[in-house]
């Protein structure tokens, strides 16, 4: 990957391909794709939305998100709507949906099919968790770089997320949900410290 930012859990690659974009910036209107994880305002943020879309940007999303999208003037041919544990494969680019949930409150409950995702960029299978605890689904990716939150409260501690990490074994780890709205640097530090040191952890 050419190019990684990181701000809560807004993540953007390559800068074109966004996942829960918030707080952006500026208004760049160059999303090739939009992945949606769910539709908390600070994950689902349709004024950041608009600063990133045109015409021809595709949005990957759940069900309940659709029609605030096409409120905004998002083509309805544009938008795929996705459930935990299944794949699809649009225009030449696959991947797949893992579920995000917590197990011990009921901020992000499983009944709601609030997803993570692994997707296939540049010949790497990248993960990003979303809002969720260390479930026992999560255990199971495969991927090269993970993407996994860390600030606790909403979502994993820090320990937690270290402790997975650990388990899925990627190459490059990032972590993710600290110093806006919940969570601090500490978090994300105390995590670096904790994984194995065969996994390269960034913190942007």
């Amino acid at each position: 990957m050419n190019s990684v930012k990181v701000k809560h859990n807004s993540i953007i690659i390559n800068n074109s391909i966004y996942f829960d974009p918030y707080k952006i910036d500026a208004g760049y209107n160059n999303a090739k794709i939009v992945f949606i994880t769910h539709s908390h305002y600070d994950h689902f943020s349709v004024d950041d939305i608009k600063k990133i879309k045109n015409q021809n940007t595709m949005f990957v999303c759940p069900n309940e998100v659709k029609f605030e999208l096409i409120k905004i003037g998002v083509n309805p041919n544009n938008i795929i709507i996705v459930h935990p544990n299944h794949s699809y494969e649009f225009g030449g680019f696959s991947f797949s949906t893992i579920p995000a949930y917590n197990v011990n409150s009921n901020f992000h409950p499983k009944i709601n099919d609030w997803v993570g995702y692994v997707v296939n960029i540049n010949n790497k299978k990248v993960a990003v968790l979303g809002d969720t605890d260390a479930n026992e689904e999560l255990k199971q990716i495969e991927c090269d770089v993970l993407f996994v939150p860390v600030g606790g409260t909403y979502t994993m501690t820090s320990d937690e997320a270290a402790n997975l990490t650990n388990q899925i074994k990627p190459t490059v780890a990032y972590p993710t949900h600290f110093g806006v709205l919940v969570g601090s640097i500490n978090d994300a530090n105390n995590f670096k410290e904790k994984v194995d040191k065969s996994i390269k952890v960034e913190i942007l």
